[in-house]
């Protein structure tokens, strides 16, 4: 199979890091974010200030003995796009930031309070919906159960099985938002073969049914524009 560059076009050369443990961004999910930290305060408004783009990073184990300094990030992260936000009195923000592009880590650049990097987006094997339909039908048949249409998220996602979004940014919500385990979902975010990554995600989703509750952050509603 060949492969594609997602946004090949995208300056990546000075992305703000946004390093974070347990928290794995995916490609069309909307995760919202408090930040009150002074560097990502001045990270917020920089960002807001140029082209708005955060990268999402994940924080290896060991962070908490370096958390002010530079701890050690998965080498994959996701960057997204402040789609909107708001400044509170005290200076602190709350923002949404959309996950468009897996990139992995070129090298960090240095001369900010906040952690920046140079990215290169990485390039995924091509496929059609035809390659993926039978992946989405055992989407379909996991919440045609019944057991996830309980649930707000649940019924969302559902929903988006009939509307032409392709099922690989289908699954990548589904990650997102109804995987737990954030080590599997960073695995996931690096996955650059798109079927056999829609087929890991589709089978975890069927070994966590019924048992799912969806994660305690990032529940908005998909902003699918």
């Amino acid at each position: 199979m060949g492969h594609r560059p997602k946004n090949a076009s995208l300056d990546l050369s000075a992305v703000p890091l946004f390093p974070l443990p347990n928290v794995v961004l995916f490609p069309h999910v909307i995760l919202p974010l408090h930040i009150f930290e002074e560097r990502y305060k001045q990270m917020t408004a920089d960002a807001l200030a140029g082209p708005r783009q955060i990268a999402m990073a994940l924080l290896k184990p060991g962070w908490e003995k370096d958390y002010y300094q530079r701890p050690v990030i998965e080498p994959v992260v996701c960057v997204g796009t402040i789609v909107s936000h708001e400044m509170m009195p005290d200076g602190k923000y709350n923002f949404l930031l959309q996950g468009h592009t897996r990139a992995e880590v070129v090298r960090e650049v240095k001369g900010k309070p906040y952690r920046v990097a140079e990215l290169k987006p990485l390039a995924e094997t091509k496929v059609s919906e035809k390659d993926l339909s039978p992946l989405r039908d055992r989407l379909q048949a996991v919440f045609d159960n019944g057991t996830f249409l309980a649930t707000d998220i649940g019924r969302q996602l559902r929903q988006l099985l009939w509307t032409p979004l392709p099922t690989d940014a289908i699954a990548d919500l589904i990650a997102c938002r109804l995987l737990d385990d954030p080590a599997l979902k960073q695995t996931l975010l690096e996955e650059t073969d798109i079927v056999r990554r829609v087929d890991r995600i589709v089978t975890a989703f069927e070994a966590i049914h019924p048992q799912l509750s969806p994660p305690p952050y990032g529940m908005s509603r998909p902003n699918l524009n």
